[in-house]
Formats: C-alpha cells, structure tokens, sequence
C-alpha cells in the first residue's frame, strides 16, 4: 500500500504584482487530485492503492512559467499471510489467539466457516449441510469455495490473514494456489504423541458453563464441579490415536508443498514457549518484508 503526495505549481506572469505574493500567502490549499491531472502507463511503479493529494503553492513560479508536478511516494509493506498447522491437543487454538491479539490478522478457520455458512443459509451452507446431515465429508470444492471468499475479504487483504487448519490435503493446497493464495510462512506445531494422547483423554467437558477442563493440567476448582464434568465421546486413547494418525498423514502430503516455507514448532512447551518461537519466526518476517520494501524504493 502507498500513500502518495504532490506539488502542482501555476506559472506566475511577471506583472503581477509582488506584493500579492507576501508571505501570507504561502499556506497551500488542498484539493483532491484525480486521475484527470496525471496519466500512469501500465508500467508505471506506483501501487494501485494509492492516495493522491494535489497541493497549489501560490508563491513560488516554476521555471518559464511551465507548470509542472512534484510526486513523493511513501509505501507500507504487504501483510502477513500465515498457515498454521497442528495435531488435535497441539494448543493451535491457543496459539492462533496470541498471535492475531498481536499482529491482527484476520483469523480464518475452515469449520468456524462452515457453521457460519450454514447458520446463514447460503448456497454454499446449504450444499455443505446436505452432505453432513448424511454424515459425509464435505466436498473440498465447497470448503476452498468458501475459505477464497474469506481470503479474499477487504479485511484479510488489507490486515493480513492466518489460515487455522486448512490445507488439510494436497489437493486444497493446490486450490489455493491456483486461486493465487500462496502463504509467506507455514507454522507446524510439534508435539510427540504421547503428550498429545495424555491432553486428550485428560480432557473434560462442564455442560453447565462449557468450561475445559484437565484432570492434570487444569483440574476443576470444587469437588461440585468435578461430580459433573463428561468426557467427549471421542477423547478416548483409541479414537485419538485414530485421528492422529489421519492427521499425519494429511500434513505430510500439504508439507511437501509449503517445504520451503515451513517453521517446526516445539509444542510441548509452554504456551509463552510456544508463542516466543513463533513470534520470533513473524518477527523476522515483517524485516525481512520492510527490508525488500527499502531496497526497491531506494
């Protein structure tokens, strides 16, 4: 994005009278400049997203009387786009928290689309509610559909977007790509399974307040609310085991199209651990970012 700003100066004829160019009038007056007073070729170098002001400064006379325009530019670097991968119990959730409170961007998750398309009942939501009522998968082509709309949102492009979740496939990955969505960093959060198990089946469930618990980690506050907590019919060690293994195998295949780009992330730690990796990963990204931007404006 640029922000842009000019000086249009008016010949002065040489019988006027100086008196009239005191320097009480050297205070610029501003108007809108519009693409009537300044033709760009398509090979031109400024951004399509800049902001022009035209300023009439009274006093000075350009050289033999001929007008002509003075053009500054002043541009900001493009947004973060990050993709953000990790096992059920990795702390993803918690991470994409931390990192959108900081940076700003536009969160995007493929399933919080999915209810949001359905609750409003758009085409998409309908086709989608069809094959989960028959308790089939979506089709990739409607889940891609709705998350390039997203992607393609006025917020996401100006703030930046963090893709939660999604590519689960190769095949949506390449749909992205062809939709022109290429992510600057892909963020894999590690944890060793065993951990990821012992997260899982600890996890209980308050059906009066929707609160989550850990019987290890985060233990209820009262003997009330332990009496009334449930388990998730598939936190069990076997069916995590399951969708672990579904898990891997889906991250695996979307890696070998995001190699160049991926960070691996230490999961098992704390979750300031955890966010102090990525932040440093987002960090020297936004420099890197304004580096490349300082290089093409000098």
């Amino acid at each position: 994005m640029a922000f842009c700003s000019s000086l249009s100066f008016t010949s002065i004829s040489s019988k006027s009278n100086p008196q009239k160019h005191s320097s009480s009038s050297l205070v610029p007056s501003h108007r809108p400049f519009t693409s009537s007073h300044l033709s760009f070729s398509k090979s031109s170098s400024l951004h399509s997203r800049q902001t022009l002001f035209r300023t009439h400064c009274r006093r000075v006379p350009p050289p033999n009387d001929a007008s002509f325009l003075v053009l500054g530019c002043a541009k900001k670097a493009e947004p973060l786009r990050i993709m953000i991968s990790g096992a059920p119990a990795s702390g993803k959730g918690t991470q994409c928290e931390l990192i959108t409170d900081k940076y700003g961007l536009v969160h995007i998750a493929a399933g919080d689309l999915l209810r949001a398309e359905i609750a409003a009942g758009s085409e998409n939501g309908k086709q989608a509610k069809e094959y989960m009522d028959k308790g089939k998968l979506v089709p990739d082509e409607i889940v891609v559909t709705m998350v390039k709309e997203r992607l393609n949102g006025l917020d996401s492009q100006e703030k930046g977007w963090l893709l939660d979740g999604y590519p689960r496939s190769s095949s949506q990955a390449i749909a992205l790509k062809e939709f022109g969505f290429q992510p600057d960093l892909f963020i894999l959060l590690e944890v060793p399974e065993e951990i990821l198990v012992e997260r899982v089946v600890g996890r209980r469930l308050d059906p009066v307040t929707g609160k989550i618990y850990h019987l290890k980690y985060s233990p209820p506050e009262t003997e009330e609310i332990a009496a009334r907590l449930t388990q998730r019919f598939d936190d069990t060690e076997e069916k995590v085991k399951l969708r672990l293994h579904t898990h891997h195998q889906n991250v695996e295949a979307v890696l070998s199209l995001y190699k160049d780009i991926t960070v691996k992330v230490n999961g098992s730690a704390s979750k300031q651990d955890v966010f102090a990796q990525i932040d440093d990963a987002l960090t020297q990204l936004q420099e890197q970012k304004q580096g490349k931007l300082g290089t093409v404006a000098a």
